[in-house]
């Protein structure tokens, strides 16, 4: 999910749905996208580790069996010129280290990441606790939707999934600022059945999309 930097004519489009959506209920509804969700360094260089460690065992069992000698010094000093190399080129490769990292561990970071904007954004503290947040971490091609607790319990899961099933085909398909107006529509549409506008209701939260 490669997209280019939104654009302040999309970055207006988004806080006028917000600001379009949040009007006609009392619930707030905050966006926030990240280039990605973790450096995936670790995760890499522990496979990438493991991975050597694993060839240069099968090596040591062929020199052996085609009765070939090697003196250990440089048998250890191949294998840290290898590994060296390997982590040196997974620090330098951004791309190489999320290929490398297990799908269900980008899950987990970038699901992190929503709950940690969640909280640091303070969309859990609204007067109501009728804060949702959109999610999207394009490096892990993962997008969720945050709800409090009571909204929650009020809107299937299958629904929220449609949501988040769209925002992410538009991502993938270089749309992420339409995936977001489509989003910002359909959970404003939820809150406003469920929680209509009230007469002293106001705005607790910016009416914009945050990039990390």
């Amino acid at each position: 999910m490669t997209v280019e930097k939104l654009n302040d004519q999309d970055h207006e489009r988004i806080a006028y749905a917000i600001r379009a959506s949040e009007a006609a209920t009392s619930g707030e509804i905050y966006c926030v996208v990240a280039q990605r969700s973790d450096g995936y360094f670790f995760s890499a260089a522990l496979l990438v580790t493991v991975s050597i460690l694993l060839l240069s065992l099968g090596l040591a069992f062929l020199i052996e069996a085609w009765w070939l000698t090697m003196r250990l010094p440089v048998f250890i000093a191949a294998q840290l010129l290898a590994l060296a190399a390997a982590l040196a080129l997974v620090y330098a490769l951004p791309g190489l280290r999320i290929a490398l990292a297990p799908r269900r561990w980008q899950y987990i970071r970038a699901h992190d990441n929503a709950l940690k904007q969640f909280l640091s954004r303070n969309v859990h503290l609204t007067v109501n606790r009728t804060g949702v947040l959109i999610f999207v971490s394009l490096a892990e091609r993962y997008a969720e939707i945050v709800a409090y607790a009571g909204i929650d319990a009020k809107v299937p899961q299958d629904t929220w999934d449609s949501i988040v099933a769209g925002l992410i085909d538009d991502a993938g398909h270089d749309r992420l600022a339409e995936g977001f107006v489509t989003a910002i529509a359909a959970v404003g549409a939820l809150l406003a059945e469920h929680f209509p506008a009230l007469p002293d209701d106001a705005n607790e939260l910016d009416d914009h999309l945050v990039e990390i």
